[in-house]
């Protein structure tokens, strides 16, 4: 990698792992031991705090993490601006998110990443997380835009942010007027919940397997929309993500108290399988601006 491209350095402090770093980097894990102790050394500080392989960012490693993301998007703009200049072409990424990504996280990436990369143009893909992650790994797709991280092997993973995840009930619901409800609460509730295959059905499978009871799912939808109004109509709960999005009159959100309620969001690639330069600069962009 070039002089002052910290690239390595985000993606060791994102991951907070020698091993899954290396292997995203597509570097020899030795290799990128020798940078980070070539790159404390100029500093004069630790980074990080080891635990074996896994490390932890210390306060100089997150002052020093925060302004190499911001070095890394101005180095990766000048790239894409130069790149246009030099190279005419139409380039073209193939992107596929979930469908509650499409009415603002994807228009928004999209539209940051075009105000300096205007000749890439998109081909978009709106599906389930499993599904997405299937047309990843034939290589139909380029980047997906899903949560939670596919089990899958050889994707890669980038976070972008997390979504704090509630429980949707209809009015005069009995827990309707709680400040907060934990999944121990709703053991004996009926559930509205996605159909298999969806990232928020897999979500709820695991919350209540950790909460040590399996959800009474009554009704199944394709759309977090419809399971709004399924909630609504008084047919059941459903968890969904608190993200300030609308939900139908006759329905309240309540926030989840438990400490792993929440929906990690980030962006799958192939890692077997090389990346466009637009591809890689999207996947830098996004993290950048969500980051």
């Amino acid at each position: 990698m070039a002089d002052g491209d910290y690239e390595w350095f985000v993606t060791l402090a994102e991951l907070e792992h020698v091993t899954a770093a290396a292997d995203q980097l597509h570097l020899a894990q030795p290799t990128l031991t020798r940078m980070l102790a070539r790159l404390e050394r100029q500093l004069g500080v630790a980074l990080f705090d080891r635990h074996g392989r896994r490390l932890a960012l210390n306060t100089y490693g997150r002052i020093f993490y925060e302004h190499a993301r911001r070095a890394q998007l101005e180095l990766d703009s000048a790239r894409r601006a130069i790149d246009d200049l030099s190279n005419p072409s139409v380039s073209e990424i193939r992107l596929g998110f979930l469908g509650s990504f499409g009415s603002t996280v994807v228009p928004r990436l999209i539209a940051g990443f075009k105000a300096t990369s205007p000749r890439v143009n998109f081909t978009l893909h709106e599906g389930a997380a499993e599904s997405i992650g299937d047309l990843v790994h034939s290589g139909s797709v380029d980047i997906g835009v899903v949560s939670p991280r596919s089990r899958k092997p050889n994707l890669a993973w980038r976070s972008l942010f997390r979504q704090r995840l509630g429980v949707a009930v209809p009015r005069g619901h009995r827990l309707s007027n709680a400040a907060a409800v934990s999944m121990t609460d709703l053991a004996d509730e009926p559930f509205v919940a996605m159909h298999p295959g969806f990232g928020m059905r897999r979500l709820l499978d695991e919350l209540c397997a950790a909460a040590q009871f399996r959800p009474r799912i009554v009704l199944e939808s394709a759309t977090l929309s419809t399971t709004s109004g399924l909630v609504a109509a008084g047919l059941g709960i459903s968890l969904l993500p608190i993200d300030g999005s609308e939900h139908p009159h006759g329905v309240g959100v309540l926030r989840l108290a438990d400490a792993d309620a929440y929906r990690e969001v980030g962006m799958i690639w192939d890692s077997a399988r090389p990346l466009s330069r637009p591809a890689r600069d999207f996947i830098a962009a996004a993290a950048a601006l969500e980051g």
